[in-house]
């Protein structure tokens, strides 16, 4: 079955268009991706197909009968309306040829895309083709009235061909028909890899990109076209559900690193595009994921349709009608509320005797950490004609005891309205395992993990796509010992693996105990080893000021790294954990559990003294011992 986007035809479509998506979705290979109606640089085909073994195909949707078409060439047919009347129309075919030089030309500007020698040299190095689908023609039909002297028969599908319920109809023959819908035949040799479908859709369809990766480009082209080998592309399930959210309240629950973030910052940006004049407010607990939010969207607002069209002299766009902030600060510092007045401003509200800003949308991001009347004050702020509420998040993560009734504490029901996502996408197979086994080990909600179940309290996640090495564990005499340790890794890393500063973060739990000053020994280690680095959570200034691609290895603490990912993490001090003052174990464990799926790539967990923790580790370190010495004398 193909993937196709939107996940489900609009219900205006005509009856041959849904017919003829249900047969591609239902009847094409697993690895092809459909696209209904996309817009590509200002133009609409009715569908665009996209193939590994096929490259891509454009086509248009025609549901003529024979009382419909008058007269027709190879440029202009004559038809005749519903009221009788005759109208002169570009030849479909010559519209669905036009649509698919409109998309070679913008696939022909990245040079990984093109041939550079050859027969073919400064062309695409993989096929393109369009053609004609007829819903309410057959094929005796074009025999009958010599339509096939003007329509080339291999560039066009009849109602036979694609209409499953007719006996003429061949999963083979719709498959062999597509596959030669092209001008210029020829196969590809090897088929289209991830990265070259990925730069396809990415030129294509601007809104799949990770805004928050997008760099300004360089002056130079040729610069420019080698960055694109790195183009990074959300997953075809975030990409739906970007665009298919729907409107009103709605709610997202997903495990750490599925792109709940990414979402939320894409249906901001599309809200905003869609109602310039809206008053959009996001929300979410932590300061340092606000800045993390706020520049994210900066990125998607000031990204180019059309990367090779980047004007450097255009003004910088800014998301004045999007407004982000973490809960508290924007109590404070827009609504000039204290937490404490929380029950009488929302009694007041309800009464309409307190007159406090509306908002036409509102985002939040990490839902979980929210308490009851926070949301019962931003849901009755909320523009009554919209009611649009996004609710992002993730129980695994929650870090505060919140009891959780949503039609409760915003009066909106959400039952129907609510999309998983359990799939993780942003660690490796290795790093999400060992999390994932910490969590079920020591949560005490392990018996209530579900798979994709809305009434279950944890989604469980189901699988990652890349692989990586294993974490981890250090374990040393001392912290000062320990923290020596982790330089010199940071810079392995950095000179061995090409990992940037700033794509490293080192965590911690506490800043200090009796003992040891925690802080300030990972900055003495740091600068003893000339390592540059940004204490995130120094201060809320520090926090609001924080820029990721700044050059520098970022410190923090574990609670303010929700909602953030690194290619490096190095948690340290783990025998601070579970920190004796917290009387609420469970959070300590989904901090862990936070903490290590912040990794990308490589995750380093050290200690030096004891904990449960640290127990914990030291099982596994044996295990692996114990592997490694089974593996040598195997040997």
């Amino acid at each position: 079955m193909a993937v196709t986007i939107p996940e489900n035809i609009r219900s205006s479509a005509t009856a041959g268009e849904r017919l003829f998506f249900r047969t591609l979705k239902t009847y094409l290979p697993d690895d092809y991706i459909v696209y209904y109606e996309p817009e590509i640089q200002g133009r609409r085909p009715d569908f665009v197909i996209i193939g590994p073994d096929l490259g891509v195909v454009v086509l248009e949707v025609k549901d003529y009968t024979k009382n419909t078409l008058f007269q027709i060439n190879n440029d202009e047919w004559q038809i005749v309306s519903s009221s009788g009347q005759n109208a002169f129309v570009k030849s479909p075919m010559k519209q669905a040829r036009d649509n698919m030089f409109h998309v070679v030309d913008a696939l022909k500007k990245d040079k990984s895309l093109v041939q550079l020698d050859g027969k073919y040299k400064f062309q695409l190095k993989f096929p393109y083709g369009h053609g004609v689908v007829f819903t309410r023609l057959y094929s005796k039909d074009f025999v009958e009235h010599g339509m096939y002297s003007v329509i080339e028969p291999s560039l066009c599908l009849t109602r036979d061909e694609i209409d499953p319920d007719k006996e003429a109809f061949s999963e083979e023959v719709l498959m062999e028909k597509i596959l030669n819908m092209f001008v210029v035949p020829f196969r590809l040799r090897e088929p289209l890899s991830i990265e070259d479908i990925n730069a396809i859709r990415y030129h294509l369809f601007p809104e799949v990109r990770i805004s928050a990766e997008y760099k300004q480009p360089v002056p130079y082209q040729d610069q420019l076209l080698l960055s694109l080998h790195d183009i990074k592309t959300m997953d075809l399930h975030q990409e739906n559900l970007a665009k298919q959210i729907g409107d009103k309240n709605r709610l997202i629950r997903g495990v750490a690193g599925s792109g709940k973030t990414i979402i939320l910052a894409s249906r901001a940006k599309m809200l905003s595009k869609q109602n310039p004049d809206w008053k959009i407010l996001i929300l979410c607990y932590n300061i340092s994921l606000a800045n993390s939010i706020q520049q994210m969207i900066t990125h998607m607002l000031n990204e180019p349709e059309d990367l090779f069209d980047f004007d450097p002299n255009s003004k910088v766009v800014t998301n004045e009608n999007i407004i982000v902030r973490n809960f508290h600060s924007w109590l404070k510092n827009d609504l000039r509320i204290k937490e404490h007045q929380l029950p009488t401003i929302i009694e007041k509200v309800g009464k309409k005797e307190a007159i406090l800003p509306t908002y036409d949308a509102v985002l939040i991001d990490e839902g979980q950490d929210f308490e009851a009347d926070w949301l019962r004050l931003v849901s009755s702020l909320i523009n009554v004609n919209t009611q649009s509420l996004l609710l992002v998040e993730d129980r695994a993560q929650t870090i505060y005891n919140r009891k959780r009734s949503y039609l409760q504490d915003t009066g909106l029901s959400f039952q129907g309205r609510s999309k998983v996502l359990s799939i993780n996408y942003r660690n490796t197979h290795q790093i999400l395992t060992f999390a994932w086994d910490f969590y079920r080990k020591h949560s005490l909600f392990k018996n209530k993990v579900v798979k994709g179940d809305l009434d279950g309290e944890i989604i469980a996640p189901q699988s990652t796509k890349r692989k990586g090495p294993e974490p981890g564990i250090i374990k040393a005499k001392n912290f000062f010992e320990e923290t020596k340790m982790i330089a010199r890794q940071i810079m392995k890393l950095h000179e061995e693996k090409k990992v940037s500063y700033d794509e490293m973060l080192i965590l911690y739990r506490v800043k200090k105990t009796y003992q040891t000053p925690i802080i300030d020994v990972i900055k003495k280690a740091l600068t003893g080893t000339n390592l540059p680095f940004y204490w995130i959570t120094e201060n809320d200034v520090s926090k609001r000021s924080y820029e990721k691609e700044d050059g520098k290895i970022k410190i923090s603490t574990i609670e303010s790294s929700k909602g953030l990912d690194f290619r490096a993490v190095f948690i340290v001090n783990i025998d601070s954990m579970p920190f004796p003052l917290v009387e609420n174990k469970e959070r300590e464990v989904s901090l862990f559990y936070i903490g290590m799926t912040r990794a990308q790539e490589y995750l380093c967990l050290s200690y030096s003294g004891e904990s449960e923790f640290t127990n914990y580790l030291d099982d596994i370190r044996e295990e692996r011992k114990q592997v490694k010495t089974g593996v040598e004398k195997a040997n």
